[in-house]
């Protein structure tokens, strides 16, 4: 992730842009993402349907690299480590999801597992019950 940082950090000081405010780099993550989900609008292809579609994977590809891009410009305006928020996200979800909990699907589609729910369920009600919203921010 170093590597893509500094690069990043070298595009926007080339351009004059690493003065960039956070909230605007969040609407062009939130715009570029909804590019992308544009490409399954009226369409839920099966992933190995979609790996097959070339035209849409070059599209997919395109907008996905635009996220990334946005995101990394964020990271390195607001001078964290992304691969380091990344691991941490990671092993906090890795907690709260387990992975045996999540298997247990009855060959329902993922994230339609009652287990996925009731957590999500309890760690919302925790939230609110604490005084935090739902992302465990205090309010």
């Amino acid at each position: 992730m170093e590597l893509y940082q500094t690069r990043i950090q070298k595009f926007l000081e080339e351009r004059g842009w690493d003065n960039l405010r956070p909230g605007d780099l969040a609407k062009a993550i939130s715009i570029e993402a909804a590019e992308l989900l544009e490409n399954f609008q009226w369409d839920n292809p099966t992933l190995e349907e979609t790996k097959k579609d070339t035209k849409k994977m070059e599209a997919i590809k395109k907008e996905w690299a635009d996220v990334q891009i946005y995101l990394l410009q964020m990271a390195v305006l607001l001078d964290f480590d992304s691969g380091k928020a990344i691991i941490e996200k990671l092993e906090k979800v890795e907690k709260k999801y387990p992975a045996h909990l999540m298997k247990a699907r009855d060959g329902k589609e993922p994230g339609t597992e009652s287990a996925y729910w009731q957590i999500k369920a309890a760690h919302r009600s925790e939230n609110l019950e604490s005084g935090q919203d739902i992302q465990g921010t205090e309010v």
